[in-house]
């Protein structure tokens, strides 16, 4: 039986080459033909009913569901004859293996896996699957030096992962030359994204965001699976005292230093939760607030509302952003401190924003808002010892900008600055793997007390918060991440008070505890495959 599927193509049922990009080198996923066969090969109606009990929505285009998406973008109807049409028609050659790596630790990401291996077997595709270990980012992101040409730095030939952007530029952004492991040059693609990032006016946005719409949808840069929704539980000892939840993936108001929890026998108050470290702390320029220890730990010069608007000041004293938005300025409170008690100062802000310039694996709104600082590139390029468009004076900051950034507000209220002293040494390509993310010191209302890997954290407030010191005693995280069997092993054991789960399995489980409360929180959340489409080696 046919079911329809919808895949991202400019013109349904169009198979002209005449139409179709020819592949740009010797790889075979450079050809766009093996991508829409890929394509349609995958029968996700299926997987969304079965695999995912109907909790997610399989993707028509890499962007969710809004005004900001083309409306009639074109359905396409799984079909393998055709998917097996257009591999003959690029001499796909069947002996290859493809080497798929994903990073998530859950069975429902084999179970996927599993079936994806099925289904491209029965159109002669053979892909073997592999979970990444130690520095993700780096094996899935680091690009090559030849961004041209290549070949690629990274191994794999396939990857299954997640977009979830803090604004729907970047969604399209991450594709510019030089910024990922797997798009060879591409000028027109270049073009697009430039416009698209130096505007802030809506109408100009949402006419660019259509075009690039089409083109990398014609491409089938990445194949989108499903758009994905997170679910947040608690369990009915946590009193949030009037804290809302919004977005669980990013940084904002939570105040999760204002909760309180039912005390213990002792009178302690102790909140149970997940997403503790397993090898190392999870930083804070990648995934600025899923992770616990992300909202806790780390503070920011602003903040925003669940809604991701910027709101108020918090390491800063104020901010001010010029009327042609070209010229931020930031000063400092007094008297703020890193969790070993040393001051931090504005000369520290200014070496964090040049080193996050240099560091593959951090979200790429963050590396746009500060390659777009007036000097930014002789930095980059060595021609010059630190970026000119940045003025310390103080505790005051002043940001200089070559050209509009839309996104800068909401950078600053996500990406956190870090001691200077203790990542002095730091190789910015393994920034993940520093000894600092073993027992990281941060700003933030809580402070790590205790930690051993892959067991437990412990944290505890931070008596110097500029904020005032939280509530809670301590805030205790096991190493379940969202997708996990322990999760709802320590929800049964009461282990289990405040946390997060994209896994609709976990969902229902939890929604059966009769001491849990469950929330579904949409995210703007894509999973899909990214294509590997430089040369190797």
């Amino acid at each position: 039986m046919k079911i329809r599927f919808l895949l991202p193509l400019v013109v349904a049922l169009c198979f002209s080459t005449q139409l179709l990009a020819m592949p740009k080198n010797s790889n075979q996923l450079s050809d766009p033909r093996v991508r829409q066969a890929i394509a349609y090969a995958i029968d996700m109606d299926t997987i969304q009913e079965t695999l995912l009990e109907g909790k997610a929505i399989v993707a028509d285009s890499h962007i969710p569901n809004g005004p900001f998406k083309k409306p009639g973008l074109p359905k396409y109807s799984y079909d393998p004859d055709k998917a097996r049409q257009l591999l003959k028609a690029a001499n796909w050659d069947s002996s290859q293996e493809l080497d798929m790596v994903y990073y998530y630790s859950d069975q429902l990401t084999v179970d996927l896996m599993t079936a994806i291996q099925a289904y491209l077997s029965d159109v002669g595709v053979k892909m073997n699957f592999r979970k990444l270990e130690g520095d993700v980012g780096a094996q899935l992101w680091t690009a090559p030096k030849d961004p041209q040409n290549g070949p690629s730095v990274v191994k794999w030939d396939l990857a299954y992962g997640a977009h979830g952007p803090l604004a729907l530029q970047e969604y399209f952004s991450r594709y510019k030359t030089g910024e990922m492991s797997i798009s060879p040059a591409d000028a027109k693609l270049d073009g697009m994204i430039d416009v698209l990032t130096s505007t802030a006016d809506i109408d100009a946005q949402k006419k660019i965001f259509f075009e690039m719409e089409d083109y990398i949808q014609n491409e089938l840069f990445t194949l989108p699976l499903y758009y994905q929704q997170a679910f947040i539980y608690e369990s009915n000892k946590v009193n949030r005292n009037g804290q809302i939840y919004g977005n669980p993936q990013y940084n904002y108001d939570w105040d999760i230093a204002k909760w309180t929890v039912e005390p213990d026998a002792s009178g302690k108050m102790v909140m149970n939760t997940n997403t503790g470290p397993t090898e190392f702390f999870d930083h804070p320029w990648f995934n600025p607030g899923l992770f616990i220890t992300n909202k806790v730990l780390h503070d920011r010069l602003i903040t925003c509302d669940g809604g991701l608007a910027p709101t108020r000041p918090k390491m800063a004293k104020y901010y001010n952003l010029s009327k042609d938005a070209k010229t931020l300025i930031f000063e400092l409170r007094d008297g703020l401190q890193w969790h070993d008690g040393s001051a931090i100062t504005a000369e520290e802000i200014q070496w964090n924003i040049e080193l996050a310039l240099k560091v593959p694996n951090i979200m790429p709104i963050f590396k746009t808002t500060f390659s777009y600082l007036e000097g930014a590139k002789d930095f980059m390029d060595g021609s010059a010892s630190n970026i000119s468009g940045i003025a310390v004076n103080g505790n005051k900051i002043t940001l200089s900008f070559a050209q509009v950034d839309p996104n800068v507000l909401l950078t600053f209220s996500q990406w956190a600055p870090l001691p200077r002293k203790y990542l002095e040494d730091v190789d910015p390509a393994k920034f993940q793997q520093h000894p600092f993310w073993q027992n990281p010191i941060g700003s933030g209302p809580y402070k790590v007390k205790e930690v051993k890997m892959n067991d437990y954290l412990v944290m505890v407030p931070f008596e110097n918060y500029h904020e005032g010191v939280a509530r809670i005693d301590e805030i205790v995280a096991y190493p379940s991440n969202d997708n996990d069997a322990n999760l709802v092993k320590n929800a049964l054991a009461g282990k289990l008070d405040y946390g997060f789960t994209k896994n609709v399995a976990d969902v229902k489980s939890l929604e059966e505890m009769d001491h849990m409360r469950v929330y579904p929180a949409d995210i703007p959340y894509t999973r899909m495959i990214w294509f590997n489409k430089y040369a190797k080696n």
